[in-house]
């Protein structure tokens, strides 16, 4: 079977933002990147997945291809140009990883047609542990001021596995590719926005993948400021996996989504 692959542009608030479809085989998987991330962040998960199963990436506002669209940057707003993202869908699972998985919280408690469920990566709890102090986020600001400042985010606290050369370079140029207001607007303002109460009100099936060796989302963390938010939540560890799950586990991902796509009935 040929796998169709295409590239459109979808209208948003103040310009459009470039999506990039693969497959034609519902539900569609929806993938939404990190703090850092790109529509490649993506790219091993979706190899990974069965030739026919309809995807779609993008660029978040403020980052990649997405770079030149203003913004405030805030989660509200990325949360929108999600909402226009899926329209027209038909059947959808949004997929977000750390950031992304707040940004796609906020997105499924809008209830938009079509949803049929949300996973979840390393994700962002809705309720903001205790870690997450100013100087923490003052400190994480600075985390993709350079290459050098990125290398170090990667090797000491993204990943418990190192990412091969290409990869490795390709994240390290996703990071440093962005506006300067969306590359700050995470760490001081987003990470530390409660999204609790919109959390509460998703209904739709929801699946939470943990990597075992996560320093930025522990497993115990999301236990604790994520779970008690979503209780529908099925839980799962990801072993040996940092944060960067999509990258460190792709198979493992892929395998997940299939399973949380098989049990949907859709």
């Amino acid at each position: 079977m040929t796998t169709v692959s295409t590239t459109h542009h979808v209208p948003v608030a103040d310009g459009s933002i470039e999506v990039r479809r693969r497959g034609g085989g519902g539900p569609t998987l929806v993938f939404v990147h990190y703090w850092g991330g790109s529509a490649g962040t993506w790219d091993a998960v979706v190899e990974r997945l069965p030739a026919d199963r309809d995807t779609v990436r993008f660029d978040q506002r403020g980052w990649g291809s997405s770079r030149a669209l203003p913004g405030t940057y805030r989660l509200d707003e990325l949360a929108d140009d999600l909402i226009d993202i899926v329209k027209g869908l038909g059947t959808f699972v949004l997929v977000g990883h750390s950031m992304g998985g707040k940004v796609s919280l906020l997105a499924a408690a809008r209830r938009p047609p079509g949803l049929a469920g949300v996973a979840l990566l390393a994700p962002a709890p809705p309720q903001p542990p205790a870690s997450v102090t100013a100087e923490y986020r003052h400190a994480l600001s600075r985390a993709y001021d350079s290459a050098q400042s990125v290398g170090q985010a990667l090797d000491h606290v993204l990943t418990a596995t190192p990412l091969a050369g290409a990869v490795r370079s390709a994240v390290v140029q996703d990071s440093l590719n962005s506006d300067e207001a969306a590359r700050l607007e995470w760490p001081l303002r987003g990470i530390a926005t409660d999204v609790t109460d919109a959390a509460r009100t998703i209904e739709a099936p929801v699946l939470v993948l943990a990597g075992e060796r996560d320093q930025v989302e522990p497993p115990d963390v999301l236990r604790r400021c994520l779970l008690p938010s979503v209780p529908q939540a099925r839980f799962e560890i990801v072993p040996a996996s940092g944060h960067l799950l999509p990258l460190e586990a792709p198979a493992e991902v892929a395998a997940a989504l299939e399973d949380f796509i098989a049990g949907l009935g859709c």
